[in-house]
């Protein structure tokens, strides 16, 4: 995972693997919350499963600030390539 791509696409798969959410819908833009149905208990999962995929430990508060799938990808980011 060098890429922004990657990531995206690595996201798109968690989010259709452990939430059932057509591929189709999922956007950079996509909000976590109101558009994806993700409740406080899918986001630990989802962090959860990002640990798993990255092999790092990502800092609770930095994801608190996390809205959209862009966030996401930007914290992966981040994460992976300092």
């Amino acid at each position: 995972m060098n890429n922004r791509d990657e990531i995206f696409q690595k996201i798109v798969t968690v989010f259709e693997d452990l939430f059932e959410v057509d591929p189709k819908e999922i956007t950079l833009e996509s909000n976590l919350y109101e558009e994806l149905d993700i409740d406080s208990i899918d986001a630990v999962d989802l962090v959860i499963e990002l640990r798993k995929m990255t092999g790092k430990k990502i800092q609770p508060d930095e994801f608190k600030s996390v809205r959209t799938v862009q966030d996401i990808v930007d914290q992966i980011d981040k994460l992976m390539n300092g």
